[in-house]
């Protein structure tokens, strides 16, 4: 007899996207099992599927190899802010690079389709705006954010080659800055950083000058383009941009956040990292072609209320 529920693997599964996506997968009627070696995931993002009977929860690292029966992989392990990743970059690089051959391996073991959660970090500091999938990118390959997005470019390039090799059902979306609950509260991030500093009533700090953009996209709307994507026909192979293509300044987000927090925090500026892109903006062309009109649906000011409403959980907790 067919075991009638899809078994998908999801890595990074306790992480702030790997958490929502195993609920989404859930609700669709899969049996899911979730990975994570805790670096920087919670159990706390996934406490709440414990009883479910079609969620299983294993601690592993995705640099060794996994031996399991499962049909579709969605591979997300990875630190993927600048303060977790830099922390250990040699274990970031390892993350990527032979985490994506041991996934890979697995997807080419047992015949499964399989996804790679890649970045908008491929494009380096762009000098092409906004970023087609065309685009090669401008990347530092020895700076201190070469281990995410050489890294990430690496696994890019070992799907492609499993893909033309081996004729391995791949999935690739490059992800663009996204936000919501269950987003770590000290992950450097300027979402959570300008949340957790209004609420506290902390200074905020913006690097540089505050002109850098970027483009946010609200968790739930990333997680339906995810599903789209691995659901889309086997040709549909990426990579494919996900994210919000409406652009803003740093410095007019740290405004909406004081803002809509009512917090009476002062900005504070400090010099800016180095490779810090001076701007980011996705296009989704492709994404609305091929992902039957996939586009975000959540508006910026809608998606902060319910992330400030989180953190303010986090912290009266």
């Amino acid at each position: 007899m067919k075991y009638d529920r899809k078994r998908v693997l999801v890595t990074g599964g306790a992480g702030f996207l790997g958490s929502h996506l195993c609920e989404r997968l859930l609700a669709e009627g899969c049996d899911v099992l979730c990975v994570d070696n805790f670096f920087t995931g919670t159990k706390a993002n996934i406490a709440h599927l414990l009883d479910n009977p079609y969620f299983e929860m294993m601690r592993h690292d995705v640099t060794f190899p996994l031996y399991v029966e499962v049909d579709e992989i969605f591979n997300l392990a990875c630190p993927a802010s600048p303060i977790h990743y830099q922390r250990d970059p040699v274990q970031t690089t390892k993350t990527s690079v032979h985490g994506a051959i041991n996934m890979l391996g697995l997807a080419k073991r047992v015949g499964a389709k399989i996804f790679q959660s890649s970045t908008s970090e491929v494009y380096g500091d762009p000098d092409v705006h906004p970023q087609p999938e065309s685009y090669r990118g401008n990347v530092n390959p020895i700076g201190p954010r070469a281990c995410y997005d050489e890294g990430k470019r690496c696994a890019e390039t070992l799907f492609f080659d499993y893909w033309r090799q081996h004729s391995l059902r791949i999935k690739v979306a490059r992800i663009f800055n996204t936000y919501g609950p269950r987003m770590h509260p000290d992950d450097g991030r300027v979402v959570s950083n300008f949340i957790m500093q209004a609420l506290q009533g902390h200074p905020i700090t913006l690097y540089g000058d505050g002109s850098q953009t970027r483009s946010f996209c609200y968790v739930d709307d990333l997680i339906e383009g995810f599903i789209r994507l691995m659901n889309s026909p086997d040709d549909v192979t990426g990579p494919i941009n996900l994210g919000n293509p409406r652009e803003m300044t740093i410095r007019q987000l740290a405004e909406l956040v004081v803002e809509m927090t009512g917090a009476k925090s002062e900005i504070v500026y400090k010099p800016l990292p180095a490779d810090d892109p001076l701007q980011r903006k996705p296009d989704i062309t492709q994404a609305k072609a091929v992902l039957n009109n996939w586009e975000p649906k959540v508006a910026l000011e809608q998606g902060l209320e319910k992330t400030i409403a989180y953190f303010k959980g986090k912290i009266g907790g």
